[in-house]
């Protein structure tokens, strides 16, 4: 399973990508402006900038929700930089950009998926990725990652190459369970790659053999 971080924060990016297990970056226009990130120029600069951290791809989102509009910005966003990942929202029209980019060999993350309906059309369009979103499932008393489980189930039974990316991850659990239901990718915040560091038994284990090695060295 590839990790994915959920961010706009150069910062978090090049921790994630030291501990040598980072595959890729998610954003969004939420993530830029939480960054303070502001005008298409430098939006546009820090996509490049986050491509030149992370060797592997760095999905980039449309703001447009028309078809025309949105191949136009695909198009530029894909430019920027080989990396690049056009985010597609799960809309009629943004289906029909995903043919288009598929068919132009244009990568495509399709976002804002909540069912596995809307994942087939995904599939069925060519799309790069779909981007199911669990946290905001869960927050609808259903299960995420129930519905992860469906789409890998299906998309294995027809073959389909759309890579399944398990997104709005809440917490490092949300990881472990997103790999046992076969999720291609995890795109999820710093703090819960870090959260799989955390055991106490761990802690318990490494202060032992540290206070052992005290005793016999002084």
């Amino acid at each position: 399973m590839k990790f994915f971080i959920d961010t706009a924060n150069l910062n978090d990016i090049r921790e994630a990508a030291s501990l040598g297990i980072l595959d890729g970056v998610t954003t969004n226009p939420s993530l830029m402006a939480k960054e303070g990130i502001k005008g298409e120029e430098n939006i546009l600069k820090h996509y490049v900038d986050i491509c030149n951290i992370v060797n592997g791809p760095v999905s980039a989102e449309v703001i447009s929700t028309e078809y025309s509009a949105i191949v136009a910005e695909g198009k530029k966003l894909a430019a920027l930089h080989p990396n690049i990942v056009v985010k597609v929202p799960m809309i009629k029209d943004g289906i029909k950009a995903i043919r288009h980019f598929a068919d132009e060999g244009i990568k495509t993350n399709c976002t804002l998926v909540f069912s596995a309906a809307q994942a087939i059309l995904a599939a069925k369009a060519g799309a790069t990725m779909v981007s199911p979103f669990i946290g905001r499932i869960d927050d609808s008393n259903w299960d995420g990652v129930q519905l992860i489980e469906q789409i890998v189930h299906i998309y294995n039974l027809y073959g389909f190459k759309t890579e399944v990316l398990a997104a709005s991850i809440r917490n490092s659990m949300h990881i472990v369970r997103c790999a046992e239901a076969g999720a291609d990718i995890v795109t999820c915040p710093l703090s819960s790659i870090l959260g799989l560091f955390n055991h106490p038994l761990t802690d318990i284990g490494l202060e032992k053999f540290l206070a052992d090695y005290r005793k016999l060295n002084g």
